[in-house]
Order: structure tokens, then C-alpha cells, then sequence
């Protein structure tokens, strides 16, 4: 109750306030305009003051410069309110020769009722806030915003380096990134604020001249006041209303050079400051000793330096004993200062970690990833994890890029969960060459394989591309052929990408507008490792998962009655029939298959009902005869440009499949249920036993 009562009360605050702001910038301007009485001007002369007493307070406890990134338009609304006070008083000097009991406060008690001392005191605050303060800060804020600018580029590279590698989420990435660009601004707004400092400390000079003027020519002229009254009256209201208007001004000048020159800590400025200036008790012993030293010169005075050598003796003792307990106590618990550190038991926790995907590269390899090299690998990466998200319809673990000493210099190594699944070799400054079938040419280069498919191709320099393009080859750069090979190791294992975890965040993802179906599947009719075993199946085959929500919906119309996950899968996959007879329709929309003779899916069904399961156990020179024809219609259909695909009866659709995912694991078998009715389907041969 006491929690929405303080969350209702922000609210009310925030709303105010925002009405407050527009009030108070609609009240300085009328102040332009409008006289002033005194009494009025006293109220506000004090509000000035508390306000530049609150803003310095502010600046030296916030930890970074951003907590306080609203000062430059406060800078500005404060600048206009002591100019808009300025106008008001100078108003009532010059009209009434009088403006409140304030600024007559000021002139007589600060200035001592001399006008020249108050002059005298008005011209240094002057040259303290313009000369120091604020020359300095304006210059800190001009080479900051400079600074910041100038990092940028590399804070984002930074930024994307640590995405890619999995050691910050997209969430933190664009956290980090906004506040990139809020410090840019910033400072950048803080560079051109700083200019409203100076200009206010030139117009206080300028008005304070213009009032003593104006007063001695109105004061004998108009009021009929001598020479020397009205020196006397309009110098002291005109020097009491410099100090009363300079004060806050060289708060705020103050309040600037701390936020301007604040860098990012872990405490306030009072924290910072005591703790590391008061970091080494020994320097305040010879301190003292100097100041001892310098009071018994003749001639010096003693008792001031003396007394001040005895308070930094006694702060240096006291600081020397506050350093020291932690060590005794480190000490009655058998325990050195110095070996704190290797005392404590080591956190093996990291250790176990490991990586869902991993990309080692030899050191030559390197400038691939190196931005600064001119690498690009890391925006491939970023890539290729959106395209596996359209394709897919699952979102790839970050991949951890390192590089790996103990491999050959320009060897890489692909890694899911800590286990080699495939490895490449790249020639840095060359180029990949494949034969695209029509080439007229034959070239000379260096003999490799295509990593990612294994293909025939050659090594070639920068000098022999445009020869190599002309003749008919396909010329791959080497960061294209990592980042190809990754992609396609990444579908080949998408499957053991997928665990619980991902798949709660996908079904998180759909549950905001599908939460119903999401609802009545998940925990009453299947649990979350269930529908991983059913996503995993389809990714297994090929199938992507991205119609997430079909595969929801049809697990719910069937989980109530059927719990075997294998089951399940081809329940699912029949719902996505338009989906997959997309994916393998030719160009002309005609699919070609390669059917089973009957007599083998006779076989097979049998089989599985005596073993009562869907693994099939033949005699190996059946399956031999199975694999020599299927693999001669296989060449046949992919020699004439077409996907290879086996077309069955949905009863021995997994048998088959098992079967020969061993001969081919991107071999598709799909079941009549899952072609499309209106698909045209073209037999091109037939997969028997004779």
C-alpha cells in the first residue's frame, strides 16, 4: 500500500513539476517587463542564492557527469533568472534609489559602507570567476566534448566486439550505446552552456558600470541629490547588487568546472577526494616537519606555523593508526596483508563454463577480426545470427571469437559446446576460387578444399581475381569463406543449439499475442523439455521452427492423446505441408522425388511392428542395395540441378528416414502427407530391395 502511495506521490511530483518549469521560465520573462516591488526582489535575490548553493551541492555527489545531464538548460534557466534580476534591480536603483533590504545588506555589510572597497571586492570575485573559473571550465568542456566525439567510433566498436562475443546482450548493448551518445550530447551541450558563463560575467561588469553611471547623473540631476550623496547612494546599491547577483554566478561557475572535470567514479566528490588524498599518512609527517622547519627561520612568526605543524602531525598519527587496523587484524587471524589474496580459495566456477559455439583462429588470422586491421568479421557474425533468425526461426547463442596460439597460424576451429565439429585453413591476402561448372580456363594457383562443402578449388593472389572471374571461376574473399562455412555449420547443428533455455525465450517471445495457445500447452499438456524434443526434430531434418505458432497449436490438438515426441514431430510437420513443399519446389514449381517401391515399404512396416519401435534393423545387403541405388538416383537428380527428395508413405517415413540420414544427413524424406495437394509431383526413379 505504502509502495503505490510513493509511486502515485513521483507521479504527482513529475506532473508538477513539469507545470512548475514552464511557470517559473513564463515568470523570468515577465520579469523583463514587469517592475518589481522590493519586497518581491528580496524573495527572489534569496531563492538565487539557495539555488546555486544546491546546484554546487548536487555536483560534488553524483558519481558521473550524466547523472546530472539536465545542467546545461539549467545553466541556461539560471543565467536568465539572475540577468531577469539584474533588470529589476537595476529598475529600482535607478527609479527609487533604493531595491530591497538585500542588496542594501550586501553593500553595507559586505563592502564595510565603503564603495570603494565594495568595488574593489565586486572587480576580484569578477576576475576569479572570469579569468579562473570559468576560462577554465569552458575550456575543459570544449577538449571533453572534443575527446568524446573523437571516441565514439571505438566505444561502438567496442561495444559490437563484446556483442558479438557474447559478453553483453543486445538489451546492454543498446544500453551502453544510448549512453554513448548521452555523453556525446552532453558534453557537447555543456561545450556551448559554458558560453553563457562568460557572457553573465561580462553583462555583471557592463551593468554594474551602467548603474553608476545612470545613478550619479540621475541621483544629481533628477533626485536632487549632491555629487557626493549620490556617489555615495548609488555606488554602494549598485556594488551590493553586483555581489548579491555574483555570489550564485560564481557558485554555478564552480558547479561547472566540477561537472565538466567529474570523471566516471564509484563515489561522490567528498568520498573521492578524502580517500585519496588522504591515502599516505607519511607525506603529512614530512609536511609537518617543513612547516616546523619554516617557523624556526628568524624573523618568521611561530606560533602559527608552529600550531599548524602540530594539527598536520596529529592528522598524519591518526590517519597512520586508522591504516594500520586492518592489518593487526588481519594478523590475530593468522593471516598476512600481503597474502590475503593468495590465501583465499580459488573460484573454479568460470572454469566450467563453456560456450555454446566458439570461433578459434591461428594469429595470422587475426586481422580478420581486428577492426582496426580492417576486419569485418564481427559485423558478418552479427549477420549471419539474423539470418539464421529468418531462416530458422531461432535465435543463435552469441559466438565467442578467440584467438588460439596452439593452432597453425592460418587455421580456424569451430566449436559447439566445447567440441570440435569442423575446422578450415585460410591464406590471408588471397582469394578462393571454385569452378562453377562453365569454366573455359583452367588457372594456376594454390590446391585447397571448400571448407563448407567440400568442394575442389584453388588458392589465388590479388593479381590473378579479374583472370580467375573471367575464365568462369567463382572467386570467394577469405572472410566470406569463414563466414560461409560458419553459416552452414551453424544449420547442419542448429539442433544442439537449441536447448530448454532457448526455447523458453522463444515461446516468451510469441506468449504477449498468442499467450492462449501458449497457456493451454505449457505446463498442463507438455513441459518445456517436451516441445524442445519436438522443436529439435524438425531442425534436425531441416525444418525451420519459425511458424513457432502452428507448431504450438498443433502440439496442443494432439498432445492430449499422443506423448511420444517422435509422434508429435510428424503431427507438426504435416501442419507445416505448405512450408516444406516451398522449400522443395524447383524454379518451375515441379518437385522431383525419388519414390519407395511397395514391396520395401512393405518390408519396413513390417519390421517395425514385430520390433514395436521406429528403427528398422535389416540385413546389410538389403541395406546395401538400398544405398547403391539410392545413391545412384541421388547423383542423378543433383547433377541435373534439382534437390534430391524422397517421397514415402507417413507410417515408415522416421524408418526411412534413420535409415539413410547415416548415407546423407541433408538427404529430405518427407511423407505424402506433407507435400501440398495442389503441388505437382514428378517420380524420377524408384528405391527398391530387387
Amino acid at each position: 500500500m505504502a509502495e503505490v502511495q510513493n509511486q502515485t506521490l513521483s507521479r504527482k511530483l513529475l506532473q508538477n513539476g513539469e507545470m512548475a518549469v514552464v511557470a517559473i521560465i513564463v515568470l523570468v520573462l515577465a520579469m523583463f517587463i514587469i517592475p518589481l516591488p522590493a519586497f518581491m526582489l528580496d524573495i527572489f535575490l534569496t531563492i538565487n542564492i539557495c539555488t546555486g548553493f544546491a546546484i554546487i551541492l548536487l555536483t560534488m555527489n553524483i558519481r558521473k557527469s550524466l547523472e546530472f545531464s539536465v545542467f546545461p538548460t539549467l545553466l541556461l534557466i539560471t543565467t536568465l533568472f539572475r540577468l531577469a534580476l539584474n533588470v529589476s534591480s537595476s529598475r529600482l536603483i535607478l527609479s527609487d534609489a533604493q531595491a530591497g533590504t538585500v542588496i542594501h545588506a550586501f553593500g553595507t555589510v559586505m563592502a564595510r559602507n565603503n564603495p570603494i572597497v565594495g568595488f574593489v571586492m565586486f572587480i576580484i570575485l569578477t576576475i576569479i570567476q572570469f579569468v579562473v573559473i570559468t576560462k577554465g571550465s569552458e575550456r575543459v568542456a570544449e577538449v571533453a566534448a572534443r575527446f568524446t566525439l573523437d571516441a565514439m567510433p571505438g566505444k561502438q566498436m567496442s561495444i559490437d566486439a563484446d556483442l558479438n562475443a557474447g559478453i553483453i546482450n543486445e538489451n546492454e548493448a543498446r544500453t551502453r550505446r544510448r549512453e554513448i551518445e548521452r555523453e556525446a550530447d552532453f558534453y557537447g551541450a555543456m561545450d556551448g552552456a559554458s558560453k553563457f558563463v562568460k557572457g553573465d560575467a561580462i553583462a555583471g561588469i557592463l551593468i554594474i558600470v551602467i548603474n553608476l553611471v545612470g545613478g550619479f547623473i540621475i541621483g544629481a540631476t533628477q533626485k536632487g541629490f549632491s555629487w557626493q550623496q549620490s556617489i555615495q547612494t548609488y555606488s554602494l546599491l549598485t556594488i551590493g547588487d553586483g555581489l548579491v547577483t555574483l555570489i550564485p554566478a560564481l557558485l554555478l561557475s564552480t558547479a561547472t568546472g566540477i561537472l565538466v572535470t567529474r570523471s566516471a567514479s564509484e563515489d561522490n566528490l567528498g568520498s573521492d577526494l578524502t580517500r585519496q588524498l588522504l591515502a599516505y599518512p607519511k607525506i603529512f609527517y614530512i609536511v609537518a616537519v617543513v612547516i616546523t622547519i619554516l617557523g624556526l627561520v628568524p624573523g618568521m612568526p611561530k606560533i602559527p606555523f608552529f600550531l599548524v605543524a602540530g594539527l598536520v602531525a596529529m592528522m598524519a598519527r591518526t590517519l597512520s593508526q586508522i591504516a594500520v587496523v586492518p592489518q593487526a587484524a588481519g594478523t590475530e587471524t593468522g593471516t598476512a596483508p600481503g597474502t590475503d589474496e593468495a590465501a583465499k580459495p580459488e573460484n573454479v566456477n568460470t572454469l566450467l563454463q563453456i560456450d555454446p559455439m566458439e570461433l578459434e583462429i591461428g594469429y595470422r588470422l587475426i586481422p580478420l577480426v581486428d577492426p582496426n586491421q580492417g576486419g569485418d568479421l564481427f559485423d558478418r557474425v552479427t549477420m549471419i545470427r539474423r539470418q539464421t533468425a529468418l531462416e530458422l526461426g531461432m535465435v543463435l547463442p552469441p559466438v565467442r571469437i578467440r584467438d588460439n596460439m596452439q593452432l597453425p597460424p592460418t587455421t580456424y576451429v569451430i566449436k559447439i559446446r566445447g567440441v570440435d565439429v569442423s575446422r578450415g585453413e585460410i591464406i590471408p591476402n588471397y582469394y578462393l576460387a571454385m569452378d562453377s561448372g562453365i569454366v573455359t580456363q583452367p588457372m594456376e594457383g594454390i590446391p585447397t578444399i571448400e571448407p563448407a562443402f567440400g568442394l575442389p578449388a584453388l588458392w589465388i593472389n590479388e593479381t590473378q581475381r579479374d583472370e580467375a572471374e573471367i575464365a568462369g571461376y567463382t572467386v570467394v574473399d577469405p572472410p566470406s569463406v569463414l563466414a560461409t562455412h560458419l553459416t552452414e555449420i551453424i544449420k547442419q547443428h542448429a539442433y544442439e543449439l537449441l536447448g530448454r533455455q532457448e526455447v523458453q525465450a522463444l515461446i516468451n517471445n510469441i506468449k504477449e499475442e498468442y499467450n492462449v495457445v501458449v497457456n493451454e500447452l505449457i505446463p498442463n499438456l507438455m513441459s518445456i523439455g517436451e516441445v524442445q524434443k519436438v522443436l529439435v526434430n524438425l531442425l534436425k531434418e531441416g525444418i525451420p521452427i519459425r511458424n513457432l505458432v502452428t507448431v504450438l497449436e498443433t502440439l496442443a490438438d494432439y498432445a492430449p492423446s499422443v506423448k511420444d515426441p517422435e509422434q508429435l514431430t510428424e503431427y507438426v510437420r504435416q501442419s507445416l505441408a505448405r512450408q516444406m513443399t516451398k522449400m522443395v519446389q524447383a524454379d518451375d514449381g515441379i518437385i522431383r522425388v525419388i519414390t519407395l517401391d511397395p514391396n520395401l515399404e512393405q518390408l519396413l512396416l513390417k519390421i517395425q511392428r514385430e520390433s514395436n519401435s521406429s528403427g528398422v534393423t535389416l540385413d546389410p545387403r538389403i541395406i546395401q542395395k538400398i544405398y547403391d541405388k539410392l545413391g545412384e538416383l541421388v547423383k542423378e537428380v543433383t547433377s541435373s540441378g534439382y534437390q534430391p527428395v524422397i517421397l514415402c508413405s507417413p507410417a515408415v517415413r522416421i524408418a526411412f528416414r534413420r535409415l539413410t540420414e547415416r548415407l546423407s544427413s541433408k538427404l529430405m524424406v518427407l511423407s505424402y502427407n506433407e507435400v501440398n495437394p495442389d503441388a505437382e509431383v514428378h517420380s524420377v526413379g524408384v528405391v527398391g530391395v530387387e
